[in-house]
């Protein structure tokens, strides 16, 4: 079996990133990705917007062209399925890495599908495949959603929207606009100051004239077939009509996964360890890339700024290898 200079699992943009890095080093390399080619960014809303530039979502300096200020996802899915083509990377899709062992100095790694041996190994799995649960009954229903795809299926439909941050305010505005009966079930005491500037007002607006309607500083107690209900920050618990709830409430990064590695997790947000100049982990030759770096606090890191990470880390398996 061959003996890969670098396995990288995850082939979103920053395991993109690190394939090209190792490309362009001439270390031998493989993406192993569970899914399509950036599959995080696929299973993101069909009509989404990032808040970042083109500019900053560009990795190893090839330009990603957008007619429009802000670049949606079918334009990033073109953007970072384009590079693999087009650079020849190797990666093999719809593979999931089952684990990953160090014996000596060679990591095992055991897949869905074989097993693989490498001298270094990059986690670049990202946080959008495990939803922060809300843990109340009725959480299982069919009606309950994680994962918000576009607006056309709940027209005229009695909507719970769980949550405050960009996911959950694109939601509510997209489905009240497709003739939904929107309302928002928030912890926090106002819509999250990191919602996109462009967006915010327009949804505070919507909240202040009632056309959304919002309970703040509220939970949802129990979802049933075809009620929801929550606790308001009065304290009294309501029951509202509910036909689907869209519990947008953030998504975490595979810590069993990340914990099976080897890899320590510190503090409440479980924060895993890696040096800042070259990201290894307490694991010799095992490093973290991109936004799986930040934990539960899943607001740290993104795509530009994070892009540095491959850079990083080739440099430290280059000057290792001298």
């Amino acid at each position: 079996m061959e003996i890969l200079d670098i396995l990288i699992i995850g082939g979103g943009p920053i395991g993109l990133n690190c394939a090209l890095e190792a490309q362009k080093n001439n270390l031998t390399y493989l993406i192993i990705e569970k899914g399509t080619i950036v599959n995080s960014l696929y299973n993101y809303p069909l009509y989404m917007r990032f808040f970042s530039t083109a500019e900053k979502l560009e990795i190893a300096c090839i330009p990603f062209i957008s007619p429009a200020p802000k670049p949606g996802r079918q334009e990033a899915l073109e953007y970072y399925q384009g590079i693999t083509r087009q650079r020849g990377l190797h990666i093999h899709l719809y593979e999931k890495v089952l684990k990953v062992s160090k014996i000596g100095d060679i990591f095992e790694i055991e897949t869905s599908k074989t097993a693989y041996k490498a001298k270094n190994v990059i986690i670049s799995t990202g946080f959008y495949d495990i939803p922060n649960m809300m843990n109340v009954p009725g959480e299982d229903l069919p009606k309950v959603k994680h994962y918000y795809t576009e607006p056309y299926p709940y027209a005229k439909q009695k909507m719970i929207v769980v949550g405050s941050s960009n996911s959950a305010v694109d939601a509510a505005l997209e489905t009240y606009r497709k003739g939904a009966d929107v309302t928002m079930i928030i912890r926090h005491s106002e819509i999250s100051k990191n919602v996109k500037y462009w967006v915010k007002p327009d949804i505070e607006n919507r909240i202040a004239e009632g056309s959304i309607k919002a309970y703040f500083n509220s939970e949802i107690v129990e979802i049933t077939n075809h009620s929801v209900i929550f606790k308001d920050e009065n304290g009294k618990v309501n029951e509202i009509e509910n036909d689907f709830v869209l519990a947008l409430t953030g998504y975490l990064p595979d810590f069993d996964f990340l914990r099976n590695s080897g890899i320590e997790l510190q503090g409440d947000c479980l924060n895993p360890f890696y040096h800042p100049e070259t990201m290894e982990t307490n694991v010799p030759n095992l490093y973290l890339a991109g936004v799986v770096c930040g934990g539960k606090d899943t607001h740290l890191w993104f795509i530009e700024n994070s892009r540095i990470h491959a850079e990083m880390i080739v440099k430290s398996i280059v000057t290792g290898r001298k």
